[in-house]
């Protein structure tokens, strides 16, 4: 199995526990795409440099694009796959969801 069908794999199944099986719509809220999208910018950075350096590096038959490192373009954003992005979004989506779930219900919050 390849790195982009893992990707897409944990995308769809992150989205369907946020949004059906766990309820907490994180998706939904201006809030979590804001964080996203400081979060995004940070793995970017991180990602970029590991395997703009070539400390990470990924088998071209596994990922989109050619494996050949380029800043952009070739499957790259920032050096990094962007399977890195889907990957790191499912994640990321899948433990705040999951976090959000197991806290305390706004109901439980309001009467202490």
């Amino acid at each position: 199995m390849t790195y982009t069908s893992l990707t897409l794999i944990a995308l769809v199944t992150s989205v369907v526990l946020d949004r059906w099986v766990l309820r907490t719509r994180l998706t939904s809220s201006s809030t979590w795409w804001l964080s996203y999208a400081i979060v995004v910018g940070f793995q970017l950075l991180t990602n970029g440099w590991l395997t703009g350096r070539r400390i990470v590096s990924y088998d071209g038959d596994a990922i989109l694009g050619s494996g050949a490192v380029e800043a952009l373009g070739d499957g790259r954003i920032a050096f990094a796959p962007v399977e890195d992005l889907g990957f790191g979004f499912a994640l990321l989506l899948l433990t705040c969801a999951v976090w959000v779930r197991l806290g305390p219900r706004e109901d439980a919050r309001s009467t202490t």
